[in-house]
């Protein structure tokens, strides 16, 4: 059995054991909720990850990419959403998906102008392409407000047209990242409800149909007091977690699973400063633990096992490959190997291709691949 001191550097490191402690919780919580969980993989994007995080539920997938959506329906999942706005040019390759592994496949959209393209589509006879309409619950990045009158004229258009098929209504509370209480997430999940209730109460009240009305953000789902009216709730960091979550409440460092290991490249006693051989490309550059922190700061530096934080050490800068170190560099070596818990774990996974699995230890218990690109 390998050893986390014996593989190359910069590695991403999944603790298997945090994982499923954090999994649970959350299929837990989708059942005091009374709601499907449909997991977002853009941060897992592993089959091995969604399996274990579908375990027992009946809600589907969430992806970013179609190359997400393709990767996960030749692995079996039938029920996949991909949540990022459609546009004409990836019509085909959705029916191409749902025509080669027969999953379903719903897309997202929140114009007239995008209904109307779908529905005018030439595609496969007897397929149409199911869509869910985007509302816009408070984050403002994309969405239909519940209350606009446009919102009848785009679900009829799917209603009525034979390649699309009215599939219902979802929303994502982004703007939960920007709380800074657990009062004002509690606040934010219940106006997420409200506005995707309100869209679908709109739509049944029309004859048009509405069977899934569906609700995201991982610091919404933990902290929602209820969700009434809702059927399936799509978070995902929840899995791995990170500083920034962790700083939202919504896990402890101690739930963190994921982090990169790294290696000393340089130590400058006289500079107060080390490297090491993960920069921006195997961190990412997110700094939104800035504001917390107080200064900047690319990650939390640990010892090799990534049970204890070296606290005398920040990351407080990135080139592509190196990251820096400064403080009392004078107890680290060349060669010696730390463990990074990033700030945003979505981001920092996504340069690598495999994760290597561990279990509140050094021991490498094995290997569970990613997909990337779009």
């Amino acid at each position: 059995m390998s050893d986390l001191t014996d593989i190359r550097t910069p590695a991403l490191v999944l603790d298997t054991g945090r994982l499923q402690r954090n999994l649970t919780r959350m299929q837990s919580r989708a059942r005091e909720l009374k709601v499907d969980l449909r997991p977002h993989m853009k941060t897992g994007k592993s089959v091995d990850v969604a399996r274990a995080a579908t375990a027992g539920q009946a809600g589907g997938v969430t992806v970013s990419t179609l190359a997400e959506a393709a990767y996960f329906a030749e692995a079996g999942f039938t029920d996949i959403t991909y949540g990022v706005g459609i546009t004409a040019d990836k019509f085909a390759e959705v029916a191409e998906i749902a025509g080669k592994t027969g999953a379903k496949v719903n897309v997202v959209l929140d114009s007239l102008a995008a209904a109307r393209a779908l529905a005018d589509w030439d595609g496969p006879a007897g397929a149409p392409i199911p869509a869910l309409i985007e509302i816009d619950s408070g984050q403002h990045r994309a969405g239909i407000a519940a209350d606009d009158a446009g919102l009848l004229d785009i679900a009829r258009c799917l209603h009525d047209a034979s390649g699309a098929e009215l599939a219902g209504v979802m929303t994502h509370a982004g703007h939960s990242y920007n709380c800074g209480s657990v009062e004002d997430i509690v606040a934010v999940a219940e106006a997420e409800r409200a506005a995707v209730v309100s869209a679908a109460e709109r739509l049944r009240a029309a004859g048009l149909p509405c069977p899934v009305v569906s609700v995201g953000s991982t610091p919404t789902a933990l902290h929602a007091k209820h969700l009434d009216g809702v059927t399936e709730m799509r978070p995902g960091v929840y899995m791995f977690g990170d500083r920034f979550q962790a700083a939202l409440g919504s896990c402890d460092t101690t739930d963190l699973a994921l982090s990169v290991l790294a290696t000393v490249v340089g130590v400058y006693p006289a500079r107060g400063l080390a490297l090491i051989n993960a920069g921006g490309l195997a961190l990412s550059q997110d700094r939104s633990m800035d504001a917390v922190v107080g200064e900047p700061s690319y990650g939390a530096v640990y010892d090799l096992p990534g049970q204890q934080a070296l606290d005398g050490l920040r990351l407080g800068n990135v080139n592509q490959e190196h990251g820096f170190l400064f403080g009392d560099v004078t107890d680290l070596a060349v060669g010696q190997r730390l463990r990074v818990f990033p700030n945003h774990a979505c981001m920092t996974a996504a340069m690598y291709d495999h994760y290597h699995l561990v279990d509140d230890a050094t021991a490498i218990t094995g290997t569970w691949g990613r997909n990337n690109g779009w």
